[in-house]
C-alpha cells in the first residue's frame, strides 16, 4: 500500500510516471503489448491494430475538442488526407518512413485551414463549419481521380524495411503499436508545456486567456493543426493496415465515432482517449460475439437479438453521458482512489 507520494521539486511533481510502482506497471503494460500478437491469435491481433489506429486518432481529436474546447465533426476526412497521401506516395515508390510523416504534415496543414473559422465562431456554429469540411474533402476524394482513384479508390503496397515487408496483421501490428505508444506519450507530455496549458486556458475561458497574454489566434490554429496531424498519422497507418482505401472509408459516421470515443473516455484526458477508443472498438465486437452465441443456442433468436446489439451500444453511450459525464477515465480514477487506502478505507 502506498502511504505517501512526496515530491521535492517541480520536475518531479510534473513527471508522468512519478513512483516506482507506476514505472513497473508501465513496463508490464509494454510487455503485454509486445506479447499480445504472439498469444492472441489473428483476430486479436487485428483488433489490436485497429485499436492502435483509433487511439491515435482519438488522442488527436481530444487535443482539439477535449483540451481546447473546439468542436470538430470532420475528423474522419483528416484521416482520409493522411491515408490518400500515404497511398499516392507509396504507389510512387516513396518509403513508408517518409510517406507517413508526409501524410501527417499535410493533414496538419489542412487542419489549419479547417480551423480558421474557429477564430470567429465557436460551439455549434464551429461544429457546422467542420461538418462542411467533411463534405468538401469527401467530394475531393471522389472526384480527383488522378490522385485518389475516384470511387474505386487506391490499393496500397505494404510498408517495407529493406527486404522485410509489413504484409500481415502480425507484422503491421509492430508498426502501428509503437507509433501509437509514442503518439500517446507525446500527447500526455504536451500538456506539461506552455502550449498545452494555453489550450486548456482557451477551453476554460478564451477571453480571460487573451487578457493574460495568450495569443488566441496562434493557439487555436495550433490546436487544430496538432489534432489533424494525429488524424493524418492514424490515416497513414490505416492505409498500410487495410491496404485499400476508398472515399467510403472515411464517412461522417467515423467522425461521430471519434467524437463519441472522447466523450465516453473522458474529455480533456489522455487516459480517456485510450479508454474511449478501446471501448468504442471492442464493445461492438463483444455484442457481436453475444449475438453469435445466441445463434448457436437458438438460430431463430438472431432475428430478435441482432437489432438489440445496436440498441445496447447506443444505450451504453447515453448511459455514460447521463450517469458519468467525465467518462471512463473518471471511473478508473475512482477505482485507484479506492484501492490507494484499501483495506484501511473508513
Amino acid at each position: 500500500m502506498r502511504l505517501g507520494d512526496f515530491v521535492t521539486d517541480y520536475r518531479a511533481g510534473e513527471a508522468v510516471l512519478r513512483t516506482p510502482v507506476q514505472r513497473v506497471w508501465f513496463a508490464a503494460f509494454l510487455a503485454f503489448l509486445v506479447a499480445l500478437p504472439f498469444v492472441g491469435g489473428q483476430y486479436i491481433t487485428f483488433l489490436g491494430c485497429l485499436v492502435g489506429i483509433h487511439i491515435i486518432a482519438t488522442a488527436g481529436l481530444n487535443i482539439t475538442t477535449g483540451f481546447t474546447g473546439l468542436i470538430s465533426i470532420g475528423h474522419a476526412v483528416l484521416l482520409g488526407v493522411g491515408a490518400y497521401t500515404v497511398a499516392w506516395m507509396a504507389n510512387n515508390g516513396v518509403p513508408f518512413w517518409l510517406a507517413i510523416p508526409s501524410g501527417a504534415l499535410l493533414a496538419g496543414a489542412v487542419g489549419i485551414v479547417i480551423g480558421i473559422p474557429s477564430l470567429r465562431i465557436k460551439g455549434l456554429y464551429l461544429a457546422v463549419a467542420t461538418l462542411a469540411a467533411q463534405f468538401v474533402l469527401s467530394y475531393i476524394f471522389r472526384e480527383w481521380e488522378s490522385v485518389t482513384g475516384g470511387v474505386r479508390g487506391l490499393s496500397v503496397p505494404p510498408a517495407q524495411i529493406g527486404g522485410f515487408a509489413f504484409d500481415s496483421d502480425f507484422r503491421v501490428y509492430f508498426l502501428i503499436m509503437p507509433i501509437a505508444v509514442v503518439a500517446v506519450w507525446a500527447s500526455r507530455n504536451l500538456f506539461r508545456t506552455r502550449v498545452g496549458r494555453a489550450f486548456v486556458a482557451i477551453r476554460d475561458r478564451d477571453l480571460s486567456a487573451e487578457v493574460i497574454g495568450i495569443d488566441i489566434v496562434r493557439y487555436k490554429l495550433m490546436s487544430f493543426a496538432l489534432g489533424a496531424l494525429y488524424a493524418g498519422l492514424a490515416g497513414g497507418l490505416w492505409a498500410y493496415f487495410f491496404r485499400s482505401i476508398t472515399p467510403e472509408s472515411f464517412p461522417l459516421q467515423l467522425g461521430i465515432f471519434y467524437l463519441a470515443a472522447i466523450i465516453v473516455g473522458g474529455l480533456g484526458s489522455t487516459l480517456g482517449s485510450i479508454l474511449g477508443a478501446i471501448f468504442m472498438t471492442l464493445v461492438p465486437e463483444v455484442l457481436r460475439a453475444m449475438v453469435n452465441l445466441a445463434a448457436i443456442v437458438s438460430p431463430a433468436a438472431v432475428v430478435y437479438v441482432s437489432p438489440l446489439r445496436e440498441i445496447v451500444f447506443g444505450a451504453l453511450i447515453v448511459g455514460f453521458l447521463i450517469f458519468e459525464p467525465h467518462g471512463l477515465a473518471e471511473i478508473w480514477r475512482r477505482i485507484r482512489r479506492f484501492f490507494a487506502l484499501w483495506p484501511f478505507r473508513s
